[in-house]
C-alpha cells in the first residue's frame, strides 16, 4: 500500500480479480404479440395546400384499406410530415441564325448584334407532400396482408418488419435474471472443483443484452461462443443476456 493511502491501478485490478469471475448467459424465447411497420404516403399538387389535402384523402384510403387486416385507425401513428417544392426550369430557346452576335474583324464581336433578344427564363413547381406512418398490427400472423392493401392503395413500404412482445422490459429483465443464476451455478462449479465455496459478489456487469436479430446474427458469426441453439420459429423473440460476475472464495 503506498503511503498516501491510494491503490495503484495495477492494485485495484487485482483487487477486481481475486476470487473467480465467470460469465453467465441465458436466453428467453417468447410470442410476439404485435408487428409493425412503417409506410410513405406521398402526392403532388400544384399548391402546398392542395398536396396536402391529397395526402390527406389518400391517408384515409390507406387506413381503410387495411382495416379488414385488424389495423384501427388508433393503430396508424403518423411519424413525420413534409413538404417540398419542385422547380423544372424552362431553359429559353436559342435565338436563330441570324439573331447571333456577328463576329467582327480579328473574330472581335461587332458593335450592333442583330436579331431579336431571348426572353428571360421561367420556371414552373409543382409542391410534394409525403407522410411517414407506422402501422401497429395487432395479429403477427396478418402483417403480410396489412402490408399488401397498404401497397395496393398506394402506399409504399419502408424497411422490415418489426415483431414486439407486449412487456419487452419483463422480457430482457427475465432474461439478466436467467445470466445471473447461470454465472452462480458455474461459479460454485469451478470453486467445488478446487476445495472451496463461493463467499458473496464482488462485483457484477452487463455485457450485453440483444433482443431478436442481434443474438441470432452473433450466433451465425460465432457458433462456437453462442451456440447453435434452438432453430427459430415465425414469430418467436429471443432475448439473449450476458453478465460477468466476481465472486470471493471461502
Amino acid at each position: 500500500m503506498p503511503a498516501n493511502g491510494l491503490r495503484t491501478p495495477a492494485q485495484q485490478t487485482q483487487q477486481i480479480i481475486e476470487g473467480v469471475t465467470v460469465i453467465g448467459e441465458a436466453v428467453r424465447r417468447v410470442s410476439s404479440e404485435t408487428a409493425e411497420f412503417l409506410i410513405e404516403v406521398a402526392t403532388t399538387a400544384s399548391s402546398a395546400a392542395q398536396a396536402l389535402r391529397e395526402n390527406q384523402a389518400k391517408t384515409q384510403q390507406v387506413t381503410q384499406a387495411i382495416a379488414p387486416a385488424g389495423v384501427q385507425p388508433a393503430d396508424v401513428e403518423t411519424v413525420s410530415l413534409k413538404v417540398h417544392n419542385l422547380y423544372a426550369p424552362v431553359a429559353p430557346s436559342l435565338p436563330p441564325y441570324g439573331g447571333l452576335p456577328q463576329i467582327a474583324y480579328a473574330g472581335f464581336p461587332g458593335a450592333y448584334p442583330t436579331g431579336a433578344v431571348s426572353q428571360p427564363e421561367t420556371q414552373f413547381s409543382s409542391f410534394v407532400a409525403s407522410k411517414t406512418l407506422r402501422v401497429n398490427v395487432r395479429e403477427p400472423a396478418k402483417v403480410g396482408d396489412a402490408a399488401d392493401a397498404a401497397a395496393r392503395s398506394g402506399a409504399s413500404i419502408l424497411g422490415g418488419f418489426r415483431l414486439r412482445a407486449t412487456d419487452e422490459p419483463a422480457a430482457r429483465r427475465a432474461a439478466l435474471e436467467a445470466a445471473g443464476k447461470d454465472a452462480r451455478l458455474k461459479a460454485e462449479a469451478l470453486a467445488s472443483s478446487t476445495g472451496r465455496q463461493i463467499g458473496d459478489p464482488v462485483a457484477i456487469s452487463e455485457d450485453i443484452v440483444a433482443s431478436n436479430g442481434m443474438y441470432s446474427a452473433l450466433r451465425a458469426t460465432l457458433p462456437f461462443a453462442f451456440g447453435a441453439g434452438a432453430p427459430e420459429q415465425i414469430g418467436e423473440l429471443e432475448y439473449y443476456a450476458r453478465v460477468s460476475v466476481n465472486f470471493r472464495l471461502s
